[in-house]
């Protein structure tokens, strides 16, 4: 998915990225395995849930999970910086909450957990969850380890090291270890296929006060995040390679790497420009010229000009990218709002339309044919519409045209 925000970057284009579009998440099969590395119902103790998690999901990790934007531990206002990044992974469900509503985003991330994140953001989920990966063998020191206490990460590591996500020179995993800053950055240049133009920055001089403690053959693979936005450096001008990286931490990494990934093509994403918007039924109209009829979930989450808002601020003109869930939109970001008047227009023949309680036309609605297909459209109309042709009256099958402003119906031109 590619945003539109203050810190625009290039998408990059690479062959384990075009592999991510084929094989890129479905939100509405999301299930456990990985996911209880992610979302562990009690965390009084990590290392036991961990294992507790691994345990439960050696036979269940195909039950489907609860879909949650909303975590009661995760707050606009205190936590602004990570906030956005937190909730587009959610949706995207590289990240899960925890059964009790919460997302700890304080909680530090193992290594086994960055790799599978890392590995679903590509989209390649379905592929690590693959009997054949699931049961594949895995060469690290540790894999024992690996196999008996995270039977369910077995497939995601094995798509990680057959695309490159590792360092040739690993040889144990370390799982249960915290992914540091560091460690966490040469992940995410990987993936993104950048790794040739971090060899080719191994000379590069870095600027920050702690730049002796990066590795001589590390210094291409942080040149290039510093370069790509993915990472930063601290106020104090330090870059603190061995930190580790928490829950938000790395859910900000890598949603600045998905920003640089190939725009979805997922049945689950949908990207358009709003036409209309009738209480929860959402019109959008696609790149190809065709129209979507929606239906937005209650709690639908969304994003407008990075700021959680209600439904009732999106606007006829704002292009979104949308996923669903169940058939109902659950997940708006709003890539580019309309904030002038935005006219329209739009023809087709009057299927039915609705009247206020001042016997006032309130809706209408359109069928239209695009290619060859039929579908319906939505509209609100304005209290003052002005109608013209015709004897001036409305009924269905009619043919008309319709000027819009803001998406809502303000006048109807009956063809004769």
């Amino acid at each position: 998915m590619k945003r539109v925000n203050e810190n625009k970057r290039d998408v990059v284009s690479s062959p384990i990225l075009r592999r991510g579009i084929v094989g890129t998440l479905t939100v509405a099969m999301l299930v456990g395995g990985a996911t209880g590395a992610f979302a562990h119902g009690n965390d009084k103790n990590q290392n036991k849930n961990q294992s507790q998690s691994s345990n439960s999901n050696n036979s269940g990790y195909k039950s489907k999970v609860q879909f949650n934007l909303n975590f009661r531990d995760v707050s606009e206002n205190d936590m602004k910086w990570a906030y956005s990044h937190i909730i587009r992974l959610a949706s995207k469900q590289v990240f899960n909450g925890y059964e009790d509503g919460s997302f700890k985003p304080g909680n530090t991330i193992t290594r086994v957990e960055a790799i599978v994140a890392a590995v679903r953001l590509l989209g390649l989920k379905e592929e690590a969850e693959s009997e054949a990966n699931m049961k594949a063998e895995l060469n690290f020191t540790d894999a024992d380890k690996i196999e008996k206490k995270y039977s369910w990460a077995v497939g995601y590591l094995a798509v990680a090291l057959k695309n490159d996500l590792f360092d040739e020179s690993t040889t144990a995993l370390q799982p249960e270890k915290a992914a540091d800053r560091l460690w966490s950055a040469i992940l995410l240049v990987k993936a993104l296929g950048l790794e040739d133009e971090a060899k080719a920055k191994m000379g590069t001089t870095l600027t920050f006060k702690d730049a002796k403690d990066i590795p001589a053959g590390s210094v291409g693979y942080v040149a290039v995040a510093v370069e790509k936005g993915l990472i930063t450096g601290y106020s104090d001008n330090t870059f603190k390679p061995n930190k580790s990286v928490t829950r938000a931490e790395l859910a900000a990494l890598l949603d600045r790497a998905d920003e640089q990934l190939p725009e979805e093509q997922s049945a689950q994403a949908i990207s358009g420009t709003i036409v209309s918007l009738s209480g929860s039924a959402l019109t959008v109209k696609k790149a190809d010229g065709t129209t979507a009829a929606l239906t937005l979930a209650s709690d639908v989450f969304i994003f407008r000009e990075n700021t959680k808002v209600a439904a009732s601020a999106l606007k006829a003109g704002d292009q979104l990218f949308i996923r669903t869930y169940e058939g109902k939109v659950v997940f708006i970001d709003v890539l580019t709002a309309a904030h002038e008047d935005v006219v329209t227009a739009d023809a087709g023949t009057l299927n039915s339309f609705t009247l206020n309680a001042s016997g006032k036309l309130s809706t209408l609605t359109l069928v239209k044919t695009v290619n060859g297909v039929s579908s319906n459209v939505t509209y609100n109309v304005s209290a003052d519409v002005k109608i013209a042709g015709g004897d001036g009256t409305i009924s269905p099958n009619k043919v008309v045209s319709l000027t819009l402003v803001n998406g809502v119906v303000t006048a109807i031109a009956i063809q004769a």
